[in-house]
């Protein structure tokens, strides 16, 4: 209907997953000066048996640790996996054929599937991985071998199945004086944690596969005609033997969100990982997690003929297979902050609890207890307000309802404003993930600076400062807008923009798998941070700010992921709301 051809179309859906319309459509949009899109190359495709739940956070936590304190190594390229299909092409046409094929694998050896995979640790002088037992593992090759015959049928493809030992890698090509840490982090991983099983299909783009992997961390606009465009998240593909035309400090690549090829300033991106370009197609779950569902022993030993006994099973299986997706789902929640001071004391707040030589004191039981230290002392809180004490109080009730309701949450990300970072670290204590979750501070969230108070952005403390001050922020984390790309009294668009961008960024550094992401931001990103997600456009902005007025302390939007449906919705939040009335001053 665009006027594509045939071949460009199934090529936009390949590329993409085929999971949306909307989204093949913005990938030919972007590719429209691709110099390759009409040229008939296909995609490479490969399954994997992946880890999801508790597992998965224990493999991700020795991914990250290894790196900190062993540097990066061959595993840190691709996620946790095992692989069962090595990369093999199909025609863009056939690729449905593959979903197919997965299917019919998946329905085959569902019933003798093992509820608990068991994994032996493997360590040498240049490996370290998970070994899978002979019994099971068999299953898993009947499982690739039958996907490598239903493909081979069905869309005419060459897979080969995996018939090595089957395993897991930690770690691969390390330097060997780091065997022995590898090993002591690799012991704090009990394979018997809880672990949903989920058969992936993923593919890549075949011509880059010996190209090195970079991911722009900011935004440029070229200067040249022959210079790339960058904006924060985008994936380019560099040949390291094609550099000789590039200056110092600058490289040749191809982006990957619109195929075309350019220079760019290296300094503007970071190394990325291999797999980080990958697209996930479809994907086949085996058992639920078994701190979801309570499963006896004999209901799932008990088979016949490679699949469960009729008698032995309460629910059929795409029943089965339903509530899986249902508790899979991934989901955001958004916060505002809590009550702050200045809302409650007015802007002369500072000087009400300043002494003549610039000490804090406390004059009303709804100060602070106390302030955190800053470089320029206290004059900085003046547009950057604590939390006060009821808005502590409300962080705290918040965060005991969350933990009430059940509701697992996996990533906090928060508004570089103290009040936010504040906010989520009440939050997570109550949720007791203080310690486990690091705060990632992403300015992108942060308030529209049009509503700030003075002619330059508000001085915000640094990750160092909240550091000193025992806030468990993350200093791994590269945000979408560094704190110096806020612009002061931006243009609503372009604050709508920035938001949009942001909240795309932190979706897609958090895993795929079932978990609540926690955004902690102003009344503002309640609207701003969930449009995006919703596929919405971007209010008016005269309704927009008549919207925010009514955002009260801690309140809530949440979204939920509907991967059937290939969109997010959104949804009652998982705790009632807060509502309590004013308390006056009082001169006895």
């Amino acid at each position: 209907g665009m006027g594509f051809p045939a071949h460009t179309a199934l090529k936009a859906l390949a590329a993409t997953g085929r999971k949306t319309v909307e989204e093949a459509c913005d990938w030919l949009r972007c590719h429209r000066n691709d110099p390759s899109l009409d040229d008939p190359i296909p995609q490479e495709y490969a399954l994997f048996l992946c880890p999801t739940g508790t597992l998965l956070e224990k493999l991700q936590e020795f991914w990250r640790e290894s790196k900190r304190q062993c540097t990066k190594n061959r595993a840190h390229e691709v996620f946790p996996h095992i692989t069962l299909c090595d990369f093999f092409t199909c025609e863009d046409h056939k690729v449905e054929c593959l979903y197919e094929a997965l299917k019919r694998a998946g329905d085959r050896i569902l019933g003798s599937f093992p509820v608990v995979l068991p994994l032996v640790l493997h360590s040498s002088v240049s490996y370290l991985g998970f070994f899978v037992n002979d019994g099971p593992a068999d299953v898993i090759r009947e499982l690739a071998l039958t996907f490598a015959t239903e493909a081979s049928v069905l869309a005419d493809c060459t897979v080969k199945p995996c018939t090595k030992q089957l395993h897991l890698t930690l770690a691969h090509k390390f330097y060997p004086h780091h065997q022995r840490t590898l090993e002591e982090l690799a012991r704090a991983i009990h394979p018997g944690h809880s672990c949903q099983w989920t058969a992936a299909l993923y593919s890549r783009d075949m011509r880059f596969v010996h190209y090195q992997t970079l991911r722009a961390l900011f935004q440029y606009k070229p200067q040249n005609v022959d210079e790339l465009t960058l904006s924060p998240g985008d994936y380019i593909f560099v040949d390291p033997t094609q550099q000789e035309e590039a200056s110092e400090g600058w490289v040749i690549g191809i982006s990957q969100r619109t195929g075309c090829q350019g220079f760019l300033p290296e300094n503007y991106t970071e190394p990325a990982g291999e797999s980080d370009t990958w697209v996930k197609h479809r994907t086949y779950t085996f058992s639920l997690a078994m701190d979801l569902m309570s499963r006896k022993d004999g209901e799932a030993s008990s088979r016949r003929n490679g699949e469960p006994h009729p008698s032995q099973t309460s629910r059929d299986i795409s029943s089965i297979q339903a509530l899986q997706a249902t508790i899979a789902r991934r989901s955001v929640l958004v916060v505002r902050h809590g009550e702050r001071v200045d809302q409650i004391f007015g802007k002369s707040w500072l000087q009400q609890c300043s002494t003549p030589d610039g000490k804090y004191y406390r004059p009303d039981l709804n100060f602070p207890y106390s302030l955190p230290r800053r470089r320029n002392g206290i004059k900085d809180f003046e547009n950057d307000p604590p939390l006060s004490s009821c808005g502590i109080f409300q962080s705290r009730m918040a965060g005991e309802a969350l933990l009430d309701s059940g509701i697992r949450v996996t990533a906090a990300f928060t508004s570089p404003a103290l009040r936010c970072v504040q906010t989520a670290r009440h939050i997570l204590e109550e949720l007791k993930l203080e310690k486990r979750i690091k705060i990632r501070v992403e300015p992108g969230i942060f308030e529209w600076t049009k509503w700030e108070s003075g002619k330059t952005t508000p001085a915000l403390m640094t990750l160092d400062e909240l550091k000193e001050a025992n806030f468990n922020v993350s200093t791994e984390y590269r945000p979408a807008f560094p704190l110096a790309s806020l612009l002061p009294a931006e243009s609503y668009d372009e604050y709508v923009e920035r938001c949009a961008v942001s909240v795309g960024r932190i979706v897609s550094a958090c895993p795929r798998d079932a978990g609540v992401i926690l955004i902690v931001s102003h009344g503002s990103a309640l609207d701003s941070c969930t449009r995006p997600l919703l596929g919405l456009p971007p209010r008016d902005s005269g309704d927009f700010a008549q919207l925010v007025r009514k955002v009260p302390s801690l309140g809530m939007c949440f979204c939920e992921e509907n991967r059937e449906e290939g969109k997010w919705e959104l949804v009652s939040p998982p705790v009632k709301t807060l509502t309590h009335g004013s308390n006056a001053a009082f001169n006895w």
